[in-house]
């Protein structure tokens, strides 16, 4: 769904009202930018980034011993 906004005159953007319920966004929430093939991506910035990540790629972990793998890995430092 596209939303048009316009950049005012000090290059600031209002976040249009179905957008900002959509995303549950207040005033002084964060957002991050990303530029992605020429377009500019806003999403909100996660507030804690710990909780944020965790569980991040967990099926690539599924079955690793984490103790063994990391002492592998700090074999191959020496």
């Amino acid at each position: 769904m596209a939303i048009p906004a316009r950049i005012s005159s000090k290059h600031q953007i209002v976040i249009p009202r179905e957008a900002r319920r959509a995303l549950s966004l207040g005033a002084g929430d964060e957002l991050l930018i990303e530029i992605e093939e020429g377009r500019l991506v806003l999403y909100p910035r996660p507030k804690d980034y710990a909780k944020h990540l965790r569980g991040l790629h967990k099926e690539a972990w599924r079955g690793v011993d984490a103790t063994q793998y990391v002492k592998e890995e700090r074999k191959t430092w020496e």
